[in-house]
C-alpha cells in the first residue's frame, strides 16, 4: 500500500519530538507532507523552532515546517514550561536549526493541501492544541469532508485532568477550537491520557533508546530523562508517558491499540470544568458517536516499534 499522507500539527514538547521522529523514520507507512507548529507547550516562536530542530536531528531537513496560530481562538495562551522546560526541548543540547521556516502560514498550508490532494487522502495528526485545525475549518468549512481522519492526542475519561482537575492540557489550552473540531464531522481518533499514561518510558526502555548509540537515541533518552522528573513527582509513576508518539504509532500499527466509538463533547461554558472531554464511554446518552476513544495499548509492542524505528535515523 502507498504511504499514508499526513500533516503533523504540533507544539514540541519532548514527546512531540519523539512523535515527529517516529513519523520521519517510517516512510513505508507515512508520507509527511508538512509540519505545522502551534502555540501550546511553549510559545509559537519556540514550537516552530523546535520542529525544525527535530527534523534536522532526524536528518530530514527537506521537511517543510510552517508556523501557525500564536494564541488560542478565544482565550489567553497557557503554556507548560513547568513540564517541558523553558525551551520546550530541555534535556539534550541540540543546535539551532539552519533549515528554513516556510513563508506560508500553517493554516493556509492545511487548507491548500486538503483542497489540492484527493478527497479523503490526508490525515491530520494533531499533537497539541487544536487552534490551527479549527481556524482552518473556520476559513474553509468544506475541507472537513476532505479529511481522511483526524488522529489527536488529548482529553481523558477516567484519568480526567492533568492541567486542571477536569481537563487535559491540549484541550484546555483551546477548548473552543477543540469543540469545533469534534463537531466538524470528520472521522476522529483520540489518544487520551487513559492510554498515553500506559506508554511509560521505564528505565529499561530508556536504556534501549540510549543503546542505539546514535544522536537520535541519545537525544530521546535525554529528553525522557528530563521529561520524567515531572511525571514521577506528580503521579508516582515509573517513568515519563510518551503521549504524542501514540498518534503516529496508531497509524503504523493500529492493532497495538483498542478503544470505542463514542460521543465526545467539549466543555466550554464552565470555568470549573473548562476543557473537559465529556466522553460517553458507557454510552449512557443518545448523543451520536463522533470519535473513537482509545482506551488501551500493548506497551511492549509500542516500545518495540518505537525503538526499532528510532534506530533507523
Amino acid at each position: 500500500m502507498a504511504p499514508r499522507k499526513i500533516i503533523i500539527d504540533t507544539d514540541p514538547g519532548q514527546d512531540d519530538a519523539v512523535a515527529i521522529l517516529l513519523a520521519l523514520a517510517s516512510p513505508e507507512e507515512i508520507e509527511v507532507l508538512g509540519i505545522t507548529a502551534v502555540a501550546g507547550n511553549v510559545p509559537l516562536e519556540l514550537t516552530q523552532k523546535n520542529a525544525r530542530i527535530v527534523c534536522e536531528l532526524a536528518g530530514k531537513p527537506e521537511t517543510r515546517v510552517f508556523a501557525g496560530c500564536d494564541r488560542p481562538i478565544e482565550r489567553p495562551l497557557v503554556t507548560a514550561e513547568h513540564v517541558h522546560g523553558k525551551t520546550g526541548l530541555d534535556g539534550p543540547t541540540l543546535p539551532d536549526p539552519t533549515m528554513p521556516l516556510q513563508d506560508a502560514h500553517a493554516v493556509d498550508f492545511i487548507v491548500e493541501t486538503l483542497r489540492a490532494e484527493p478527497e479523503g487522502s490526508v490525515t491530520l495528526c494533531v499533537l497539541g492544541p487544536l487552534t490551527n485545525i479549527a481556524t482552518a475549518l473556520r476559513r474553509a468549512p468544506e475541507i472537513a469532508g476532505r479529511i481522511a481522519e483526524i488522529v489527536l492526542m488529548g482529553g481523558a475519561y477516567f484519568e480526567v485532568g492533568n492541567i486542571t482537575p477536569a481537563a487535559e492540557f491540549n484541550i484546555y489550552v483551546d477548548p473552543h477550537a477543540a469543540a469545533e473540531v469534534f463537531a466538524c464531522g470528520a472521522p476522529i481518533t483520540v489518544m487520551p491520557l487513559d492510554v498515553t499514561h500506559k506508554a511509560l518510558v521505564t528505565g529499561p526502555r530508556n536504556d534501549a533508546f540510549r543503546a542505539l548509540c546514535t544522536p537520535v537515541g541519545h537525544a530521546v533518552a535525554e529528553m525522557t530523562d528530563f521529561f520524567e522528573r515531572f511525571d514521577k513527582e506528580k503521579y508516582g509513576s515509573n517513568g515519563a508517558p510518551l503521549h504524542d508518539p501514540c498518534v503516529i504509532a496508531h497509524l503504523i500499527d493500529p492493532e497495538i491499540f483498542s478503544g470505542r466509538h463514542i460521543n465526545v463533547e467539549i466543555e466550554t461554558g464552565s470555568e470549573l470544568t473548562l476543557g473537559m472531554t465529556v466522553a460517553d464511554w458507557w454510552r449512557v446518552t443518545d448523543r451520536a458517536p463522533n470519535a473513537t476513544f482509545i482506551g488501551d495499548l500493548d506497551a511492549d509492542r509500542f516500545f518495540a516499534l518505537l525503538t526499532e524505528r528510532l534506530g533507523r535515523l
